[in-house]
């Protein structure tokens, strides 16, 4: 989700052009290879190594590793990312919001085991419904629709997998929505 948020307000959020497209591009691989690439071979480690038995990780201890490990390569890669001051505050603070929805839900993972899914997929909302609020002129309507029938899908198949119950899905989905749009609504 970090890739798609970063693209759209990169691509589609018409704020002013900061980079060329071809910088535009070259950030976009850069946060899809550390937040997407990077976890994903780690948990493929991790399995491969027997940490975990599995990589659906249905149980709640199952996930605490590799929800840890993930926070801390978004906490990295996040501070990566902040350090370069040329960048737009909207992408730092986004990419800001994404990880602490990755440690909320670490901690959360302690106690209870919610949808990620949901949580990501939600998170995505808030932030296309923040730009498409904040920049009405937009062209984000076609977004923010797209997002909301693939909100309700990814819960929908989460449920008929029987991934998890509706509570788990409707608190993933509170908390990835409530952290992203309002972070970004007070923060921006």
């Amino acid at each position: 989700m970090p890739t798609f948020v970063v693209a759209l307000l990169l691509f589609k959020a018409e704020q002013p052009p900061q980079f060329t497209f071809t910088t535009n591009l070259l950030l976009v691989f850069m946060v899809f290879l550390t937040t997407f690439i990077i976890p994903s071979l780690s948990i493929i480690t991790l399995k491969l190594t027997k940490n975990i038995p599995s990589l659906h990780m249905k149980e709640r201890n199952e996930r605490l590793l590799p929800f840890a490990m993930i926070s801390a390569f978004f906490l990295l890669a996040t501070y990566l990312f902040s350090t370069k001051q040329e960048l737009d505050p909207l992408i730092v603070m986004a990419l800001f919001l994404i990880t602490a929805c990755i440690i909320i839900l670490t901690i959360v993972t302690f106690f209870a085991k919610i949808s990620a899914h949901m949580m990501g997929v939600s998170g995505l909302l808030g932030f296309v419904l923040y730009v498409l609020i904040q920049n009405p002129q937009s062209q984000m309507m076609p977004y923010f629709l797209g997002t909301m029938v693939l909100t309700g899908a990814i819960g929908s198949s989460r449920l008929y997998l029987n991934a998890h119950k509706p509570i788990e899905i409707l608190w993933g989905f509170l908390l990835g929505f409530s952290v992203c749009f309002s972070g970004m609504w007070y923060w921006m």
